[in-house]
Formats: structure tokens, sequence, C-alpha cells
């Protein structure tokens, strides 16, 4: 006889782990228990050697499909002679628990779910030990009913015989419930007055009407619509203020979303996958998707049904809703039902809801395949809170993050945990989801910061919630070298490296706004080896929105005052007095801080080649000069000037911007010209690698930074970079925008304890 006690983290609670060990225990005629800690899961079986060791060999194969096992620790000790196998009651000391994500219905769900014969038969809430809420639910830990928001509901008799039946798919599935003693769905119109009849039918015949619902799913609202429906789609827009911006939509299947878009076997495993993000996906010519979904894009964001609600909804009635996140503009995805009907009041014609309340709100996740692998926009529901594998640190660290797409990381020993989207935070309702997010992430992880990490810049609302937490060490890092070491995390790299950071804005040490940044380092600091050359901002934020004020800015640094005199539709429009104001803003300096971004740059060009002078959203301008870019081929490549100054490279554009007047003149097909510049950039970017390796040998490169979104970019950079013989290493875990700054931040400062 043998008996051991196997202790396991990692994503081992709220995914049937219990029951799965329960069955398994009795398969091998063993005995003992298991039972949930805050650690994760431990447990004790006892029976002849030979199956106690079968019996531990099976566990990692046969895990259950949501489960990740971190770390395995088997000790064998003395036999007692005990009889049986039970789930003992959640307790126990630890602080290295890790939380499922929220995930799809499963395939046996979801079979009952259409069942006329089966007692969940359209239950909009049926789910398994295999499929359902987790992150979303979860109030503390270790996770059992009572700790999450299905404490609510009591489970009825049969619900209460399937929880405890070892053979049944939902022994011990927490959120189990059934229509009997189950959440319900509410139809409301836009005053919160209930309507009568079934809420459901009535959602659906309203949506194949025209009108607006506001749909309440797992960590949050959608605003949906029927996607087809061009009058429907404009009203949504004409409500929510969002010109252009593309709206998500969700079909039904894979073959509706065929009939729209087009997908390759990575996206396709990605749409059906149990984290069932928004995948973007290139148009299929001729589909019947309102062009006011995505206007002036190649792309569709797309994602499958992810909850039975949703599927509800969908199966024999659309080909497609819209489905958007449920907020004012700025402001974070609404996720209570009196914010809902406070905030989405004038957006909304109905409200679909349901009483299980949303604990921690959470927003879609959003990915483009790059060369055959998954791309974060944003690492969201689904994902989150996955830890990420860390170069060990030695302090835990919580990291605040920049100020767009915000997101906030906890880490412990060697493990990251990066949140939710928590949104831009440029108002006190993002900041309050931030701090909620704080609190919520410390609770359930059981991590203690011993050390905070922010932005360096003073403005800032991330770095203010920092600055104002009491009782614990504090380091500023630069936005850059943020970016940097958040690659190279990721990627478990050590030492140093050469840092291509492209993105919009950062703050500079040097009091310039920095974006187009060549560094050399690794987490203890970082060298500006190279930038673009800096030039005025004109108007500083206003040039973000404006696109055409920093095509002004180079046009001056080219041609002086007499850039007015150009015949280019990005300064027609402007008026006598505005060019005097302008010259003065360029000439003098004033409100027209320095800037080197590579993400204005490309506001530039395409405001320069009328392709877009004002922005409704951001990144819009580049966004719409890359898919210009994409419907044509062309290798040429325009000249730029690379010189050294002080120790750094500076790569000047002026000579490409004098070409391309040219060009507008001759009336060259503008697709060409935006081909070209992706090109110049990409060659440029080489050229200067190829000079810094020249000085030190460093032959390994990091791309990050918003830019690199940029498919057309990235690919250029990433074959030039590779045939001159370097090794590259891009972001695959978290996003390269600034939603994977807190990375980045966490391990600097983490490896920089003690804080001078």
């Amino acid at each position: 006889m043998k008996r051991i006690r196997i202790d396991i983290e990692g994503i081992v609670q709220g995914v049937g782990f219990r029951p799965f060990i329960y069955r398994l225990a009795n398969s091998h005629n063993l005995a003992g228990w298991v039972m949930n800690t805050p650690s994760g899961v431990v447990m004790e079986v006892e029976g002849a050697a030979k199956d106690v060791e079968l019996f531990r060999c099976a566990i990692p194969e046969h895990a259950p499909p949501l489960a990740l096992i971190s770390s395995l620790l088997i000790k064998e000790i003395t036999p007692c002679a005990e009889s049986g196998f039970v789930i003992k009651e959640s307790g126990g000391l630890g602080n290295e628990v890790q939380i499922a994500p929220d995930c799809d219905v499963c395939s046996d769900c979801l079979a009952e779910l259409f069942d006329p014969s089966d007692r969940r038969y359209r239950y909009p809430f049926i789910n398994c030990t295999n499929c359902g809420p987790r992150y979303t639910i979860i109030k503390g830990v270790p996770y059992d009913r009572g700790a999450t928001t299905m404490s609510a509901f009591p489970m009825c008799g049969t619900c209460r015989n399937e929880y405890h039946d070892p053979n049944h798919r939902r022994f011990h599935a927490q959120p189990n419930a059934c229509p009997v003693c189950g959440p319900v769905l509410t139809l409301l119109d836009g005053y919160g007055k209930k309507l009568a009849g079934t809420p459901l039918d009535t959602a659906i015949s309203l949506l194949k009407e025209g009108r607006i619902l506001a749909v309440k799913g797992l960590g949050g609202y959608h605003l949906a619509v029927d996607a087809a429906n061009d009058e429907a789609v404009r009203e949504l827009r004409r409500r929510k203020k969002r010109d252009e911006k593309p709206f998500a939509v969700m079909s039904p299947d894979l073959a509706a979303v065929a009939g729209y878009a087009v997908f390759d076997e990575m996206e396709k495993k990605l749409l059906s996958g149990v984290e069932r993000p928004i995948v973007l996906l290139s148009k299929r010519e001729g589909n019947r998707i309102s062009p006011l979904v995505a206007p002036n894009n190649g792309y569709f964001g797309v994602m499958l049904p992810y909850t039975p609600l949703h599927h509800l909804l969908l199966r024999d009635n659309f080909n497609a809703l819209v489905m958007t996140s449920g907020n004012l503009s700025n402001e974070p995805i609404s996720y209570t039902d009196g914010e809902a009907l406070e905030r989405l009041g004038e957006l909304a014609d109905f409200f679909l809801i349901h009483n299980r309340e949303i604990h921690t709100r959470t927003d879609d996740s959003i990915i483009r395949v790059f060369q055959g692998n998954p791309l974060f926009l944003r690492r969201s529901r689904g994902y989150v809170p996955r830890a990420i594998s860390l170069p060990p640190i030695s302090k835990n660290v919580l990291a605040v993050g920049a100020e767009l797409k915000g997101t906030i990381c906890l880490t412990k020993g060697n493990r990251a945990f990066l949140s939710q989207h928590i949104g831009d935070l440029q108002n006190a309702a993002t900041l309050r989801s931030l701090e909620d997010t704080v609190c919520h992430l410390e609770q359930v992880l059981k991590i203690e910061p011993e050390v905070v990490a922010y932005d360096l810049h003073p403005d800032y609302l991330s770095t203010g919630f920092a600055l104002d937490l009491k009782g614990v060490p504090k380091i500023g890092v630069q936005h850059h070298h943020a970016h940097m070491a958040s690659c190279m995390a990721e990627n478990r790299l050590e030492g140093e490296v050469i840092g291509v950071i492209f993105d919009g804005t950062g703050y500079g040490p040097d009091g310039t706004i920095w974006g187009g940044e060549f560094l050399v380092g690794g987490y203890a600091g970082a060298a500006r080896k190279g930038h673009f050359r800096t030039l005025p901002l004109p108007g500083g934020d206003a040039a973000v929105r404006e696109p055409y004020r920093m095509a002004l800015s180079y046009l001056h640094s080219v041609f002086g005052a007499a850039l007015f005199d150009l015949p280019l539709a990005c300064i027609a429009h402007v008026t006598a007095d505005q060019r005097k104001l302008f010259l003065k803003m360029l000439e003098r300096g004033i409100n027209s801080p320095l800037t080197s971004s590579c993400g204005r740059l490309f506001d530039a060009i395409a405001a320069l080649i009328g392709l877009r002078t004002k922005v409704s959203y951001e990144g819009q301008a580049a966004i719409e000069l890359e898919a210009l870019a994409e419907s044509v081929c062309c290798d040429d490549v325009y000249p730029c000037h690379i010189t050294a100054s002080e120790g750094k490279y500076l790569i000047d554009f002026s000579p490409m911007i004098r070409v391309m007047v040219e060009e507008m003149a001759s009336e060259k097909p503008i697709a060409e010209i935006a081909r070209c510049f992706h090109n110049t950039v990409a060659v440029a970017t080489a050229e200067i690698c190829g000079l810094i390796r020249g000085e030190n040998g460093m032959d390994r490169v990091v791309l990050t930074g918003g830019v690199y979104q940029n498919k057309l970019l990235t690919e250029g950079v990433m074959d030039l970079l590779k045939k001159n013989g370097f090794q590259v290493f891009i972001h695959r875990l978290a996003p390269p925008n600034d939603a994977g700054i807190a990375l980045g931040q966490a391990i600097i400062a983490g490896r920089s304890f003690p804080c001078v």
C-alpha cells in the first residue's frame, strides 16, 4: 500500500478539477480526499502502489479542458488505512490561487439547450463544469458557490442531486442552475419598465424590427442591432456619437461568418475556441453586412456566441448582430443594471437583462492573426486572469499602466497577471474602474504588492493613483522602456537587446514626446540610441484628432512658409487666418511640443495624400493608410537621411516628403504612395538596427508599441531584419500597444528593487 499527497497550482478551480480527481481516484480503486485551498487543489490518495502511480500519471494527461497546471508537487506519506474517496470542504492556507477565465458554452450544454425534451431547453444560463461564467462572477477564493454571484440562487432538488452526483457532468459545478432555481431574463423598455410576454422572443422580434437593444452578457452590456440593417446601424452610430469606428459583429456559426468574411485555419481556430475573442477578418466582396458597420476599413471584427443567451438570440434568426460595448464614449463598459439603465437609456430602445450579478466588468478580447499566430490587440474576456510566465523577480509588484488602453498588472514569483481591458484613463469613471480592478485582483489572487510601478507622465490618472497609494515604495518607469521590457518579458529574454518602439505618444525624459525610438538595454535600464527627427506637434493633442496639422508640420520642415502654395487637399481647407496662426505656431513653437512619434508620421502621410485630415477614433488614419497600402504591390522606397549626432542616429524623412509632394502633383496613385511609405519606414528601421549592431554587436531586436498593430509594416521590418541576420522578437501573449505597458513596468520595478 502507498499514500501520497499532491499539491497542484494553476487554473484548477472552477474547471471541474475536484470532480475529475474524484472520478479518477475511484476508477483506480483509491481512497482519500481532495479539496480546494487558496493555493489551488490539494489531495491525498491511498491504495496499491501500482494504482497510485497510474493515478498520478493520469492527472496531467486527462485534466479537464479548462484546467492549466502550473506546478504539481508530490510527497509520499504514511498510509492510514482509509476507505472511500471524498471531496472535502474548501480550506487550508496558501496564496497562490489562479482563477479560470470565462469561457464558451460546451457542446454538451449546447445540445441540451436546443433539445426540446431536456429540462434546460432554451434556458439562457445553462452551464457545467466544463463551461460557463468564471472570472466575472467570482467574489473571492476558494472557488465555491458561496464566493460567486450565484450564491443568490439556492439550487432546487434536481440541481442539487446533479451537483452531488459524482457521475454527472455538473458534479460540483458551482454555477449550476435551471429554470426552476436559477437566474431569469427580463425585458425592459428605455424607462426601465418591465414588458409583458416572453423576454427572449420579444427581444428577437424587436431586433428584426430594427430596434436597438442593450443586452447583458458575461462581463457587461452590449448594444445590439441587426448588422444587415443600414438604418438600425446608422441610428446606433448617431446615438452613440461614433461616426466611423468599426463595430464588432457576432454570428451564429462559422458558416454564417463565411458569407461575409474570409478566414484561414488559425482564424477559424480562434473564432471557435473556448475564449471566443473578436477576430479581425478580411471582408468578403459582395457581403450583405451593412457598409456602416466598418466603413473605410478592410476588416470586420467578428466573434461567435459565447453565452447561451447569444446562441438563442442568433440561431435561425440573424446572420450577424452588431455587438458593440455598452458604454458612452470614453467610459468603461456598463455592467450593473442600474448603471446600464442610467447611462445607456438614451442609446438603447430596450434592455434584455438578467438577475445574475456581474461582479467584475470584462470587455471582449480582440485578436488579429500575424504570420500564422495570434496577436492581441486587447487581452480581456476569455484570457484574463491567466498568468504570463516571467523571468524571475524578487518582489510582488503592482503596475498601473499608462493612459490609453488601460490595464494593470500584478506579479508574484515568476507569474504576471495582466488585468482585463479597463479603457482610456481620461475620466473619473475609468479611474474608478481601475481602482476596482486593483482591489479585486489583489483579493482573488491573494497578492499584496511590495512595490508600485507607474508611467513617468505626471498628468496620467494612473500615475496619480499610484502616487497616492500609502505605505509602499514606488518606481516611475519611462513609457518606451516599459514597452521594450514587456516584449522582452513575455519572450523570457535576459541581458540587453535593441528595442524598436513605435507608437503615438510617450513622455520622454528630455521633455519631448517620444514615439519613434531605438533603445538599447534591458530591464535595469535603456539608452536612447536613435529616433525619428523631432518636429512640432501643432496644437498638441488637437494634432492627434486632426492629422492635417502634422502634415503641415512635416511640409513646413521641407518647404517653410511656401508650404501653403502647394496644391494639396490637406492645405486647401486651411483659411488665410489659420495659415498665419499655423506659421506662428511652427516657427516659434507656440503650443507645439516637439515629437518623434511614428504614429504622428503615419497621420501626416494619411493627410498629405488626401486620405484622412481628421479622425473620429484613435489610430483611424494609420488603419486606413495600411488598408490602402495593402491594395497594391510595390517594392519602391523613398529617400530619407540618416545621420549621427551626439551618439544617436536620427532618421529625417524630409526627402521622402519632397518626393511625395512631387508624386501627388503628377497624380501617382495614392495607394502606391502609401505602399512606398511603408517600405521606406521598414528599410530605415532595418538600417538603424544595422548601425547599432555595428557598434555593440547586438543581434536581438524586440519590436513593440502600438504601431506594430500594423501588419504590413511589421512584416516588412521583420523580413528585412531576419534577412540581415537579426533575431526578432514580437508580442504573442500581451498586446504591443499600451495595454501591454503594465507588464513591462512590473518586471522593471521588480528587478529595480530596492527603490531609489
